[in-house]
Formats: structure tokens, C-alpha cells, sequence
């Protein structure tokens, strides 16, 4: 399976937008590089979604490109596909996106003699499942992100742990000491779509009985002007709770804020992705969305996120759709004080059972070195 017989050695990832369908690459792409040190991928996305590729293995190169400035339109795409096989001599294509501007790459590679694999994007599938036809769930995004690359005939394991696994954790100026019996949150209370959004008032709800704990930091995610300015009069209003939205940052970051974090309470959204990268919990509240949409972030437990069992969910794949009643039941009849009461039971769980793993580590250790004493 490869051009002229001969082994894949160049191939392009591309994966162009938005920022969590990135982000849900990361779990898949690692492990596939490191089963294959002899290959090189060379990753296309777009500039600020490229900068989240940290701690990336030795045979993976990333590649961002402006859509705007310099490669719009048919002209632009096919321009940036010819100086992407003049410079990395592309054998294969593994498109993670299967759209109108990967698709006019897809050609140019092709027409080069390189193969091409594309994802599987099951479109009568996700018809069903929101017209109601069916209650099947979508293959979940990671695996039809795995079957491009066993298509190219590449290994393609499932794992993935997290970013940082066995090394040095990031640390960051802008992210304060955490002291000992201190619970740190981080809320992420927005998404790309405001369809599927909780209310922030309800949000707001949440954050001042959570805040109501001595021992509790609330960490409010956010970006851009507008969640800024939505975000500073929530953070003045309430003890311990910081917006980070205020103090301009990088993924770098945020990754150091959420390795120091006990749990993310999030929408579904590019956060609920990149709490996956770090080994956090991501308790996510779904809307017009699903889990079983297949967007479920990487080793997330879909048992303590919060949804109503409602006939008219999902209502869309992705949540970009209005509300058919035009009152957002789905998210407006979560309670606040259930979220807190989830929050808080998952968030002590967590502590606990890191405690005990903590104390069995502990444990072996002390009679590991007994042993090699006694020897």
C-alpha cells in the first residue's frame, strides 16, 4: 500500500478546523507516530489551532497555513498543496476532515501518485440519529480518526495517556500555588455554538454555591473580548474564583492550570478536549448534542456528565441549530444545585481515590526497597 511499492515515508494529516476536532486528534495521531518511528506526518492545521501540538513525538512535524492572507480559495489550496509536496515529497494523505478545501489538496496529492485515505464522516448515520430514526450512536470521532490511518496501512493503537505522561509537568507564571486540601475547578462555560451553552446566570448560580467552599478554586475558561467581559463581574463577585480570561495565555498554560486541576465542568466544547490531553475529568453538560453524537472527549466518563433524557435529543450533530420550541429546555431544566451536588460528589471522589492510589504506590515502593535490602 504505498506509491511505486515502495514504504510510506512522507505522510500529511490534515485536520483543519475548529479547535476541538484538533484537539481530538492529539490522542490519536500520538500513539500512530510512535508506532511508526519510520515515517514522518507532517500535521496541517490551521495557525492558532497548530499551536496546541506540545511535547510531540520526534517524527512529527506540524504545519499551520492562513486560509486568509495566503491560501484562499482554489488557487490558494492548490498553491499550498504544491509547496507541501515540494518541501516534505508527500507518499500518502490521511484527511482527517474530509472537506470541500481538503478535498482540492486530496487532488493535487493524487494526482502526484500519493494515496489517499479520508475519514469516514457517516453522514445517513447522523441523519438518523437526529431526525430520531434511530438511537444507534455515530462511531465515536477517535476510531474513524484511527481507521484513516489502518486504511493507509499503518498501526494505529489506542494508548493514548496524556501530553506529559512519565515527564516533566509544564508549570506557568500565571498559574498560582496550589496549597495542600485546596480543590481547584476550572468551568468552562462557553462553546463555538451558543446553542449548546448552559444559561450563564444558571452558570453563575453554580459558581457561588461551589464558591461557598472554603477549600474551592474556580478557574473561569475563556476567551475574546465579549467572554472576557461576560466572565470579570462573575470572578469580582465571588471568593476564590479567577478568570482566566483576563490574563492572556497560551495552551502552554493552560495545560499547567488543568494538570493542577480536580476536575473541568464544561459544555462540549474544545475544553472538554483539552482536559483529555492532561488526564482531567471533564464533566460535561449536553444540550441539543449527545455522546452519542461520537464527540465524547478521549477516556471521558460519559456516566457522571449531565443531560436530561429527552425525546427531541439530539437535535443536531454538532449544536448548531436553534432550538425547534425556542426555550433551550434541554439545558434550562438542569437544576444548578444538581450540578453542584455532581460537582463536588465527583471532585472528592477523585481526591479520594487518588489518595489511595497514592498510598498503594507508597506501599509497593517501601516493599520493593525491603526486598532488595533482604537480597
Amino acid at each position: 500500500m504505498a506509491k511505486n511499492n515502495k514504504p510510506l515515508r512522507n505522510v500529511l494529516v490534515m485536520r483543519l478546523s475548529v479547535l476541538g476536532n484538533v484537539a481530538m486528534t492529539i490522542p490519536v495521531l500520538y500513539p500512530v507516530c510512535k508506532a511508526n518511528p519510520d515515517t514522518r506526518f507532517i500535521m496541517l492545521t490551521k495557525m492558532w489551532p497548530a499551536s496546541m501540538f506540545h511535547d510531540r513525538p520526534a517524527n512529527l512535524k506540524v504545519v499551520d497555513f492562513d486560509v486568509k492572507e495566503h491560501h484562499s480559495g482554489l488557487f490558494g489550496l492548490l498553491k499550498l498543496a504544491a509547496q507541501l509536496h515540494k518541501l516534505y515529497d508527500i507518499d500518502a494523505v490521511a484527511d482527517l476532515h474530509n472537506v470541500s478545501g481538503t478535498w482540492i489538496i486530496d487532488a493535487y496529492m493524487k494526482f502526484k501518485g500519493a494515496l489517499i485515505a479520508r475519514l469516514d464522516r457517516e453522514k445517513p448515520k447522523r441523519r438518523a440519529l437526529v431526525t430520531h430514526k434511530t438511537n444507534e450512536p455515530l462511531t465515536p470521532i477517535h476510531q474513524r480518526y484511527r481507521n484513516v490511518f489502518t486504511q493507509l496501512g499503518f498501526e494505529a493503537p489506542d494508548n493514548f495517556t496524556c501530553l506529559y505522561d512519565g515527564r516533566e509537568w509544564p508549570t506557568s507564571p500565571i498559574v498560582p500555588e496550589k496549597k495542600e486540601g485546596e480543590r481547584w475547578i476550572a468551568i468552562s462555560p462557553f462553546t463555538s455554538h451558543k446553542h449548546k451553552a448552559y444559561p450563564l446566570e444558571q452558570m453563575e448560580q453554580v459558581i457561588a454555591e461551589l464558591s461557598k467552599r472554603e477549600n474551592y478554586w474556580i478557574f473561569l475558561m475563556g476567551g475574546g473580548k465579549a467572554e472576557k467581559i461576560a466572565l470579570r463581574p462573575i470572578a469580582r463577585k465571588y471568593k476564590r474564583v479567577i478568570s482566566m480570561a483576563e490574563v492572556k495565555h497560551k495552551f502552554i498554560d493552560e495545560y499547567a492550570l488543568l494538570g493542577q486541576c480536580d476536575l473541568m465542568l464544561t459544555m462540549e466544547s474544545a475544553n472538554m478536549h483539552l482536559a483529555s490531553l492532561v488526564d482531567l475529568q471533564a464533566m460535561t453538560v449536553w444540550g441539543p448534542t449527545s455522546p452519542a453524537c461520537g464527540y465524547l472527549g478521549y477516556n471521558q466518563i460519559v456516566e457522571d456528565d449531565i443531560q436530561l433524557d429527552m425525546d427531541c435529543r439530539p437535535c443536531s450533530i454538532s449544536g448548531d441549530k436553534p432550538c425547534k420550541y425556542g426555550d433551550y429546555r434541554c439545558l434550562k431544566n438542569i437544576k444548578p444545585e444538581y450540578i453542584v451536588e455532581h460537582v463536588v460528589e465527583a471532585v472528592e471522589r477523585n481526591i479520594k481515590n487518588r489518595t489511595k492510589g497514592t498510598k498503594l504506590a507508597m506501599a509497593r515502593k517501601a516493599e520493593d526497597e525491603t526486598h532488595h535490602k533482604e537480597e
